[in-house]
């Protein structure tokens, strides 16, 4: 088993920033590719990014590319997300997953409890 706790989400201004982490306790983080997802309230959980075991590689949803950027830390069992230029339409919940990597979210057995982010215009 692998729990996942997000930290980091708040109320911000279009075009600032915030980061976002994610603190994972259980088994072996270092093999586990990590993902964050977004849930806007009545929208589907959607893909927003992810990182290999390694951190080797990442993946971004178009709509973030060049604005937000995934990490980790492995000798701290933690993952982040840096999140700059944020727009309204960023606002969601924000949930770190920990499994595969994948942009499917069923590939991802384990999920924290969701951080809100709200951007106002």
């Amino acid at each position: 088993q692998v729990q996942l706790v997000e930290s980091g989400g708040g109320l911000v201004q279009a075009g600032g920033s915030l980061r976002l982490s994610c603190a994972a306790s259980g088994r072996t983080f270092t093999p586990l590719a990590m993902g964050w997802f977004r849930q806007a309230p009545g929208k589907e959980r959607d893909f927003v990014a992810g990182i290999t075991g390694s951190g080797g590689t990442t993946d971004y949803a178009d709509a973030v590319k060049g604005r937000f950027t995934i990490s980790r830390d492995n000798a701290k069992n933690t993952v982040y997300l840096q999140m700059n230029s944020l727009k309204p339409e960023d606002t969601a919940v924000y949930y770190c997953a920990a499994g595969v990597v994948s942009r499917t979210a069923a590939r991802y057995p384990y999920w924290g409890q969701g951080t809100q982010v709200t951007v106002s215009s």
